[in-house]
C-alpha cells in the first residue's frame, strides 16, 4: 500500500469505571510518523459496540459533564432489553448512537487541526471491559 494511507491500533486501558480518555497526544504522535508534514484526514475509530469517540474540551469538567449527561439520558438500570453483563449494561450499547464510534478530523501540514480547547477522546461507559482498541488512520 502506498504511503498515502497509514494506520495504527492503540490499546487503551479504560478501566472498570465510566471514563473519558484523552487520546490527543497519541493522535499527534501517530501523525508525526504517518503524515510527515502532509495535509489529509485523520480517522479515529473504536471497533466496539459500547464506546465512542468525542471531540470535547477536557480538564475543565466537560468530560465529567458528558458522563453525567449520558447518565441522565441513558440511566444505568434494568429498563434495557439488552440484558447481558452488569446491571444497566444495555444502555452502554445505546451510547454509540449518541457518541459515535468514529471521528474524522482535518490534518494540515502534518498537524491535527483542533480548536484551542478541543481534544480527541475515547468515551467508555462500559465497566465490563477494562481495555479498548482505537484505530487511527491517516489518509493523505
Amino acid at each position: 500500500m502506498s504511503d498515502a494511507f497509514s494506520t495504527r491500533v492503540l490499546n487503551v486501558a479504560s478501566g472498570s469505571s465510566e471514563t473519558v480518555v484523552d487520546l490527543t497526544r497519541e493522535c499527534e504522535a501517530f501523525l508525526r510518523d504517518a503524515a510527515r508534514g502532509r495535509d489529509g484526514l485523520l480517522n479515529v475509530f473504536v471497533p466496539h459496540a459500547t464506546a465512542g469517540v468525542a471531540v470535547i474540551e477536557t480538564g475543565s469538567g466537560s468530560d465529567d459533564d458528558l458522563l453525567a449527561a449520558l447518565h441522565t439520558l441513558l440511566p444505568a438500570d434494568d429498563r434495557w432489553q439488552h440484558r447481558h453483563g452488569s446491571s444497566g449494561h444495555g444502555r452502554d450499547h445505546v451510547v454509540p448512537a449518541l457518541v459515535p464510534p468514529h471521528a474524522t478530523l482535518p490534518v494540515i501540514g502534518g498537524r491535527l487541526e483542533l480548536g484551542t480547547w478541543q481534544s480527541v477522546c475515547l468515551v467508555d461507559t462500559n465497566r465490563d471491559n477494562l481495555s479498548r482498541q482505537v484505530r487511527l488512520s491517516f489518509l493523505a
